[in-house]
């Protein structure tokens, strides 16, 4: 794999045009939704409304935009920018870009988290939170350290082992996950289906604030790994041989992803298919540096899933489509797509 170094003035350049038009999308995504005062039709906010939203003023509108639109739009970038980052590191560190949350037992953990959570009668809060959402982020990270220890090869993590392991692990959630709902009653199966096709639609500001703390932390992690991952992408020995320790960077790499995505899950459900859409597009587009690869796959995540919850919110108004179902129904091609192009895993990850 050939990597395209960029200069300094090309970074900046590159990061700021795609956070320009994450943040335009934000804006323009914000203003669509439905109109309560209006019996719930669809309408757009004025840019008028929307500042007054922001700057405080008491009116409906604003009401409407500050309590309901902005919350979520909020969320749909954290959730976005988080899955794309924790992709696109899975990818260099198992060095496959079908790698992702989800072939790795992160979100299977997570989910199974949460359907034991329903199915065992939980508080709907705890310690200040969602049970729902603590219960994720623990399956997510019990997940974690089997997943870990069980592709840990003395003191070394060799990324097939790695993803080895994360297969059979989310393979025995899933399996788990099922039998919890096999055994449920009618109402708590219904709680957890609705849970487990991933949405946005219950988040508040309280519990996006703790999520976005969590996410912000492992994606600054992350983003201070850039030139390590570079070194990484190209074989454990080819990184040990530019000094790069191998073993500590996918741990460090490895654990900051799945505290992204565990955050992430336990404030959206499992929304698929983002952190394997995103990094290999941008991949495509702005070449394997992970200095650039990193941010612009998070800017593009943030944005692919603000367009993708604007789609499930308005495509069959005024029902509301989960935006899970949405992520899927455009990832299920992708791949495929993907699959068919490449025929060898050295040609999809030099494509």
């Amino acid at each position: 794999m050939t990597i395209r170094r960029l200069t300094g003035p090309t970074l900046l350049a590159t990061v700021g045009l795609a956070l320009l038009g994450t943040l335009a999308i934000m804006l323009f995504c914000s203003l669509i939704g439905a109109d309560m005062r209006g019996g719930g039709k669809l309408s757009f906010l004025s840019l008028g409304e929307v500042w007054a939203g922001l700057t405080g003023t008491e009116t409906d509108a604003s009401r409407i935009y500050v309590l309901a639109r902005l919350p979520r739009i909020l969320a749909a970038a954290i959730v976005g920018a988080g899955l794309a980052g924790a992709g696109c590191a899975f990818q260099a560190v198992l060095r496959n870009p079908l790698a992702e949350p989800y072939t790795l037992g992160v979100s299977s953990g997570a989910s199974l988290g949460a359907v034991l959570a329903i199915r065992f009668g939980l508080d709907t809060s705890f310690l200040g939170g969602s049970a729902l959402s603590v219960a994720a982020l623990g399956g997510s990270g019990l997940t974690v350290y089997m997943v870990w220890r069980l592709g840990k090869v003395g003191n070394a993590l060799p990324p097939a082992t790695l993803l080895l392991a994360g297969v059979i692990v989310a393979m025995w959630c899933s399996a788990a996950t099922m039998l919890a709902q096999y055994t449920a009653s009618f109402v708590e199966v219904t709680k957890m289906v609705h849970w487990l096709m991933g949405g946005l639609d219950l988040t508040d500001y309280t519990e996006l604030g703790r999520a976005s703390a969590m996410i912000g932390i492992g994606m600054v992690v992350l983003l201070s790994r850039g030139r390590d991952l570079n070194a990484l992408s190209a074989g454990s020995d080819a990184a040990a041989s530019v000094g790069v320790n191998a073993a500590r960077t996918i741990t460090i790499t490895f654990a900051m992803a799945s505290l992204i995505v565990g955050a992430a899950i336990s404030i959206a459900g499992p929304i698929g298919f983002i952190g394997l859409i995103v990094p290999h597009a941008m991949r495509a587009i702005v070449g394997a540096d992970h200095r650039i690869l990193l941010p612009v796959s998070m800017l593009a995540g943030a944005a692919l899933l603000i367009v993708c919850d604007t789609v499930a919110r308005v495509a069959m108004f005024p029902a509301e489509i989960p935006v899970g179902i949405v992520t899927a129904l455009l990832g299920g091609p992708f791949f495929v797509y993907l699959l068919r192009r490449e025929k060898t895993r050295g040609q999809l990850w030099g494509g």
